[in-house]
């Protein structure tokens, strides 16, 4: 089942039936109703059973939507059974078990797809963890890095994301049964017994106060979702950043016959990744209304529940697409390091001035080796691309008199000065791939 499926009206219904079955279950072990009006409920607990266009008409007739499904249900389960379908409950308490029923599903179908994409930045951080390119701070390089280590830089907060998606589900995967305002008024004694038997019999956890107005571990959820669609809109405007003609450096595997444009055949455009930028944003657009939906006026407010029925909704289905997308674009993303040397060449050397300054430093201070490192790399930088750093440093006597040529050399060496990058990158390689093999 997809999420679109997940959430149509027919799984809707049938979760909301299985909870009803619940219910009755429970409150006939604890001798609040006939046995044999539990098992005709659990026995006719069928989406299949109920007739929709009746329920359709009746909600409206009735301008509400669980009182015809109750109805119809009690119809189906019939008399005099169906007389005790529902007892003691309250609209909420149904729909909102029902959709936490829904929410379960959901969530583990969510983290099955982020284990994948886990699996794919294992590999990629892996297999380059030793791909020398340029890192680049406020769009100017800055320092060599490799491949490896800007792959365990997104591999870094998918794998908290997970972490907080598995904390959140205590939380989150709980029944709620308290009736009308959540202080089992309509169950009286009993009333903790009943949530609590409903919530064992669907694999939840009972609330510790059921009341409906309580709705911020809902509201989380959705902001989580939208810390994760950053962080994928993160790396996805990266990669296509890195597409682009100027970097050449990766590329999204693109299909044979892919048309990038109808009147530039030479298009290649990162439309995967447009495509998960585009949907990220809509998921935080819903963590706004998410927050929103917290305000409630006294015991329950039905207008923000139902902004936040949708903000989970839509949340849900547009990250499990985003997920999806990415797990794409990973397992098969293009990685050029050619052109990651070539671009690392650019500056002529200067990507490796802060290599040239710490050993300067060591004998004449940071301070007095910035300044004179700066100045050099102002003269190339001026000499539009007739000088190199490597010429520009021999020429400075304070700069000679402490390198040979062959040290200076090894200084401006790009692979020389990646730092820890490839152990980086293998270590949250293998933190992924501990996470990936393991679920």
């Amino acid at each position: 089942m997809d999420m679109t499926e997940l959430f149509s009206l027919e799984a809707k219904l049938q979760r909301y039936l299985e909870v009803e079955a619940a219910l009755a279950s429970t409150q006939a072990e604890l001798k609040l109703i006939p046995e044999t009006a539990a098992q005709k409920i659990r026995q006719s607990a069928d989406v299949s059973l109920l007739d929709l266009e009746k329920i359709k008409d009746g909600q409206e007739r009735t301008s509400h939507f669980m009182v015809p499904v109750i109805e119809e249900f009690a119809r189906v389960v019939g008399d005099p059974e169906g007389g005790y379908v529902h007892w003691g409950a309250t609209t909420q308490n149904i729909e909102q078990t029902g959709d936490v029923l829904g929410m379960k599903y959901a969530v583990h179908q969510l983290v099955k797809q982020l284990v994948a994409v886990a699996g794919d930045m294992a590999q990629l951080a892996d297999k380059h963890a030793d791909t020398i390119m340029a890192g680049r701070t406020h769009q100017q390089q800055a320092v060599p890095i490799t491949f490896g280590f800007k792959v365990a830089t997104w591999i870094d907060p998918l794998l908290r994301h997970m972490e907080r998606l598995e904390q959140l589900q205590p939380r989150l995967f709980q029944s709620m049964t308290g009736g009308a305002v959540g202080n089992f008024a309509s169950l009286g004694e009993v009333g903790p017994a009943v949530q609590s038997g409903v919530a064992e019999k669907l694999g939840l956890s009972p609330m510790a106060v059921p009341a409906r107005n309580i709705v911020d571990h809902f509201t989380e959820y959705v902001l989580l979702l939208g810390m994760v669609s950053s962080t994928f809109a993160s790396i996805a405007e990266e990669i296509s950043r890195l597409m682009a003609n100027e970097f050449g450096e990766v590329s999204e595997s693109l299909p044979a016959g892919d048309v990038g444009s109808s009147t530039m055949p030479q298009k290649r455009n990162a439309k995967r990744c447009m495509d998960i930028v585009t949907k990220a944003a809509q998921v935080r657009a819903l963590v706004p209304t998410s927050l929103e939906a917290m305000i409630q006026s006294h015991e329950v407010d039905g207008t923000r529940s139902a902004m936040l029925n949708q903000a989970i909704e839509q949340s849900t289905i547009l990250s499990s697409e985003i997920y999806q997308a990415m797990h794409i674009v990973l397992q098969d993303l293009e990685v050029y390091p050619k052109r990651m040397r070539t671009n690392l060449d650019l500056t002529k050397g200067l990507i490796n001035a802060e290599a040239v300054m710490m050993e300067l430093a060591e004998t004449m201070g940071r301070q007095h080796a910035h300044a004179i490192v700066h100045d050099a790399a102002h003269q190339v930088a001026a000499s539009e691309g007739e000088l190199t750093f490597y010429q520009v440093l021999l020429a400075n006597s304070q700069i000679d008199y402490y390198f040979s040529k062959e040290e200076l050399k090894t200084l401006l060496d790009p692979a020389t000065h990646t730092g820890l990058s490839t152990q980086l990158a293998r270590e949250a390689s293998k933190r992924a791939s501990s996470i990936a093999n393991n679920k």
